[in-house]
């Protein structure tokens, strides 16, 4: 019998019960995309197939996307080097490999888990704000979206992937 999802594992150490629905989003994520990447060529992982991102880049928003947010939920600006990643997610890049892109993702979901520990809960509905339009948001709701938009992401890269076995 294969592992229950993470969710149904119990609750990850040292993050508040509020947000262990984003950690173990996040660490269902890192699973999924262990297992979307497992066995790819970099060919697989950069085509596009019939006007669909790659499966290279999902991975990769889901990874700048993760950051960014969180960066927002820290009630900060994103950098030059944040904004100079978005610009690269669109960008093919033959020399990323699965284990490369998998560490890289690994990484992600490490800095985020230690931020949602080191969250206080009296800040999840303070006001933060998003984006040059500065629209806002809050704390919570900026790690949840976060945690939605990445599992939204490692979906896509899975349909994908599943077109990109064939080639």
């Amino acid at each position: 019998m294969s592992e229950p999802e993470v969710w149904l594992r119990g609750p990850v150490a040292d993050v508040l019960p509020l947000l262990q629905p984003v950690a173990h989003s996040l660490l269902q994520s890192r699973e999924e995309i262990a297992r979307v990447l497992a066995g790819m060529t970099p060919e697989q992982i950069w085509h596009q197939h019939a006007n669909a991102a790659s499966v290279g880049f999902h991975v990769l928003h889901a990874i700048g996307s993760l950051d960014r947010l969180f960066t927002y939920a820290r009630g900060e600006a994103l950098s030059a080097a944040q904004r100079a990643v978005l610009v690269q997610e669109t960008q093919p890049d033959a020399a990323r490999v699965a284990t490369d892109l998998l560490a890289t993702f690994d990484a992600a979901v490490v800095r985020a888990l230690d931020q949602l520990r080191a969250t206080d809960e009296t800040t999840l509905t303070t006001v933060r704000h998003v984006g040059r339009a500065r629209l806002p948001s809050t704390v919570i709701g900026l790690l949840f979206h976060a945690a939605e938009h990445t599992q939204r992401h490692v979906g896509q890269a899975l349909t994908t992937s599943r077109l990109m076995t064939a080639l």
